[in-house]
């Protein structure tokens, strides 16, 4: 038996072992694979490991040897699994190894956004501080999040642990969800997702990409947003409209916004939200945690000994 990992940088640039899937079979470990050459590296594999590089129907069908396929990360459009599930091959994923990570970073573009911190700490290391005839100055005013309003829209693990956090600092919280099978816990009040726009001084986005939250933030969702308020995205990039957002931001018609995923990655450098004002944009790293990505590897491998085993977990194309 052969495991191939085809994109296993991302998971792994170096900081760590492969040895939990390394202790079940041999694997054949590529940093990167170009689309082209994916094919050939899988041939004769029973396993293939992959985050971001493709299994179209065509590679599934091309590949007869082939039973299992994980996916290391939350999500799986990567695979075609609606082919994987015609040929009997197991499609796994890995939900939930990096909320604690995630959670972290929404509250670390959220103070930036009220505390500006990097910016203060980078005038000061400008001379800005130096050259200031008073004990303090500040450039950007500094919002205190206690007393605020958080609105979450997707109220699952992450949602909810980002809640927790927003509870903390004093803010009330605004939740929204699909469905609702008990009522949300002491300090979160279920809304509808147009009151959370309206009634919201920072929004979080949690929800999953489908063609209902496709542009989900939009003209019209923005609109609704007071003119002092912020958006954080960390869930996927298609849920903003980047054009419309770009175009709020850069006329004042809300107060910032901080985005770790884009609608294409790596950015393209023509995205206006990479020049739009007040707008932080970092490089889908709110997942990458050290401890997240040794999650990520345990589970997967905990999610190849169960398939081998006749248990499968985890699994996408039931």
């Amino acid at each position: 038996m052969k495991i191939v990992l085809l994109d296993a940088h991302t998971a792994n640039p170096g900081d760590l072992s492969w040895q939990p899937l390394e202790s079940i079979a041999p694997c054949d470990v590529h940093p990167r694979t170009p689309l082209a050459e994916t094919a050939a590296r899988c041939a004769g594999a029973e396993i293939v490991i992959t985050n971001k590089s493709p299994l179209t129907r065509e590679i599934i069908e091309a590949l007869p040897q082939l039973k299992y396929i994980g996916v290391t990360a939350t999500g799986f459009n990567i695979v075609d699994t609606v082919a994987a599930k015609e040929r009997g091959i197991i499609v796994s994923n890995v939900p939930g190894y990096s909320t604690p990570a995630v959670a972290q970073h929404v509250i670390a573009l959220m103070l930036e956004l009220t505390n500006h911190v990097g910016h203060a700490a980078a005038s000061v290391r400008d001379g800005g501080w130096v050259r200031c005839p008073d004990f303090s100055y500040w450039d950007h005013p500094i919002v205190e999040l206690s007393g605020r309003t958080l609105g979450i829209i997707g109220y699952g693990e992450i949602g909810s642990a980002v809640a927790r956090i927003g509870s903390a600092f004093g803010m009330k919280v605004l939740a929204s969800k699909r469905t609702w099978k008990e009522p949300p816990p002491a300090g979160v009040e279920a809304a509808e997702i147009d009151d959370i726009f309206s009634k919201s001084d920072v929004i979080s986005l949690h929800c999953p990409l489908t063609d209902a939250t496709k542009f989900l933030v939009g003209e019209r969702t923005l609109g609704l947003m007071k003119k002092d308020a912020f958006l954080i995205n960390t869930g996927r990039g298609p849920l903003v409209d980047e054009a419309a957002l770009a175009k709020a931001l850069n006329e004042g018609q809300i107060a910032g916004a901080g985005l770790d995923v884009l609608s294409v990655e790596p950015a393209k450098a023509d995205n206006p939200l990479l020049s739009a004002k007040n707008c932080l944009v970092t490089p889908h790293v709110a997942w990458a945690s050290r401890e997240s990505r040794a999650r990520l590897i345990d589970v997967t491998a905990a999610n190849v000994k169960a398939f081998l085993a006749g248990k499968p977990v985890n699994v996408v194309n039931p």
